[in-house]
């Protein structure tokens, strides 16, 4: 391991291409077999990653290219997943901007490209996707510049070296009429513009934790970065918390990293990343040092949580039927170990032992944690997601958005009346062909709920992205939803006849043969008032045959509540319970609906 370095990682916004152009770097140096099968999107292992096509948690690899051991380091774009960016940052010494051809920078390229820029790093910009650009390319980089000169970037930093390439066809050039067929050209502008890590292996050894991983041989397994000094197999170090308390520990085993493997190493210098056992309890930000001369590294700093929700035990009718891990402190447990990793995660308990405030970075992802938690078995119910309010300067104050919507043009009109009841204030409008791009600032209260509507105003053609902006003085009242919700009043299973005979009066989120209970949330009503209906009655059989009676009736087809829509849907009045098998909404307590049923 004692080959020159460099270390870098890959940032950019969700979906323009990191995950697949580290895909290449790795073909094209030869890490994998020819005669090896290699997915699409290796780096990305985890089902939910692969089912959704996003990064969630960064990742480590290494490429050997001409003696030089590049460590990459691939990041989520979802501002959500700020904290996995934010912590990595601190472990190279530069970084590629990928930008898309057409797009150009987005929402979640301003947030990265600000963590990286306060770091000091010096991106290498690279603009993907140039196989297909229905613009021209340079206007990408323009629209950069103009980004880094917003952003406060130095002199330095706006000099930045730029390539034109595709990461799914594999290949980089330094202009877009150049022939190339291969990511050469890359690997050499990383080589130069890249600076090798500093740090000096003969002071006393620091080593910063910041990333977490667990193996049923080894327990915790720590990764981060060598700063200064050795660090070797079997030596005695201490662990600094970040309270300051020093724990003594043994270096019980030492990886290093080749490809997407892990190898044991028996020492390793000042710049390399490495991945240590031996300390159980260590945590994000803390630092393995000498035990003789313990120095302490700044702890990470990661943006504070804007949105909250409750966990807490799922005390349905339907309750335990489903799930494996049900009591509340087999929830509480999961939840603290989500805290060891997950650093933008904050858990606090409440003045019930049952329940939890649980606060991230957004909708995404609170939404993730608990998708992983329900694959786990385990079975809970949450409240409607609620944004965490600040007083600055005596003034109570709420977290704002950078929202940017790319449209069909005849989608523009619906969409800014839309955002305009939600308090959003337009930024900017830039008209393509047959599409336009919107950009607005609106508040993250604004923004609960207005996917499903979104989805509705542009048929499903509609991107939307937003990050977190500032704080901002509160804005008065907003409603998300106007209309009411049906609710059933009986607990047995729906039938086909009691639902056709309600249809006239919502849309449904059940089908005919779905187990209901009292309070149980089954459709969403045509009015602004709840309802209560009775969707278990029977059809009366008689020994007469109504006429037209074989005639084949349908149903409309009900809406699908997935996790992100339902927690988009609920009201401050509703709770979602969450098991291995089911997704249901319900009021908290049961209302009488007035007037005649």
């Amino acid at each position: 391991m004692s080959l020159p370095i460099r270390n870098i990682a890959i940032i950019a916004h969700v979906d323009h291409g990191k995950t697949t152009l580290v895909d290449a770097l790795l073909k094209q140096a030869g890490t994998f077999r020819d005669n090896e099968e290699v997915p699409d999107c290796v780096m990305d292992s985890n089902d939910l990653e692969r089912e959704r096509g996003i990064t969630i948690l960064s990742k480590n690899t290494a490429v050997r290219y001409k003696d030089i051991l590049i460590n990459i380091v691939d990041t989520p774009g979802h501002a959500d997943f700020g904290g996995e960016v934010e912590r990595v940052l601190g472990m190279v010494d530069g970084c590629l901007l990928i930008v898309d051809a057409n797009e150009g920078p987005m929402p979640q390229t301003r947030f990265v490209l600000k963590k990286a820029l306060e770091k000091g790093l010096r991106p290498i910009v690279f603009v993907n996707k140039v196989d297909r650009a229905r613009l021209d390319p340079h206007t990408a980089v323009d629209k950069v510049l103009d980004l880094f000169i917003e952003l406060g970037a130095d002199d330095d930093q706006c000099d930045f070296t730029y390539l034109f390439g595709s990461g799914l066809s594999g290949f980089a050039k330094e202009q877009p009429e150049d022939e190339s067929d291969n990511l050469v050209p890359l690997f050499n502008a990383i080589l130069r513009h890249v600076p090798p890590p500093v740090g000096d292996p003969a002071k006393p050894l620091q080593m910063q934790v910041t990333t977490l991983d667990y193996s049923d041989y080894l327990g915790r397994i720590v990764i981060g970065r060598v700063h200064n000094g050795t660090i070797r197999v079997g030596q005695q170090a201490a662990l600094i918390k970040d309270d300051g308390k020093v724990v003594k520990g043994k270096i019980s085993k030492l990886l290093g990293f080749d490809g997407l493997r892990r190898v044991e190493i028996e020492e390793a210098a000042a710049g390399n990343l490495v991945a240590v056992a031996g300390f159980a309890d260590a945590n994000i930000g803390e630092t393995i040092a000498d035990p003789d001369n313990p120095l302490a590294l700044p702890l990470i700093k990661v943006d504070e949580p804007t949105l909250q929700m409750t966990f807490m035990v799922n005390d349905s009718p339907f309750a335990g039927k489903e799930g494996k891990f049900v009591t509340s402190r087999q929830v509480r447990d999961r939840l603290m170990r989500e805290l060891q990793t997950n650093v933008a995660l904050r858990v606090e308990e409440t003045d019930s032992p049952d329940r939890f405030a649980v606060a991230g970075r957004g909708e995404l992802h609170l939404g993730i944690l608990i998708e992983t938690m329900r694959r786990e078995g385990y079975e809970f119910q949450v409240s409607q997601p609620q944004v965490i309010y600040r007083e600055i300067n005596g003034q109570p104050c709420e977290p704002f958005e950078t929202l940017v919507l790319d449209v069909p043009d005849d989608a523009v009109g619906s969409c800014i009346e839309k955002l305009g009841t939600r308090k959003a204030e337009m930024q900017n409008m830039e008209a393509n062909t047959g599409r336009t791009q919107l950009e607005f600032v609106v508040p993250a209260r604004g923004l609960i709920g207005f996917r499903g509507d979104f989805i509705r105003l542009t048929r499903g053609e509609g991107i939307m992205n937003h990050s977190f902006f500032e704080y901002r003085a509160m804005v008065g009242e907003i409603t998300s939803r106007y209309n009411g919700v049906m609710i059933s009043f009986e607990e047995g299973v729906s039938t086909f006849y009691a639902m056709q005979n309600a249809e006239d009066r919502g849309v449904f989120f059940i089908k005919p043969g779905t187990k209901v209970y009292k309070g149980m949330v089954i459709g969403e009503h045509n009015r602004p008032q709840d309802i209560d209906l009775n969707v278990c009655k029977a059809k009366q059989l008689t020994n007469h045959r109504a006429s037209g009676g074989e005639e084949l009736v349908q149903l409309k087809a009900p809406e699908e509540m997935s996790l992100e829509r339902a927690l988009e849907y609920i009201g401050p009045d509703e709770l979602l319970e969450i098991t291995p098998e089911s997704i249901r909404l319900r009021k908290m307590e049961k209302k009488k609906v007035a007037g005649k049923r």
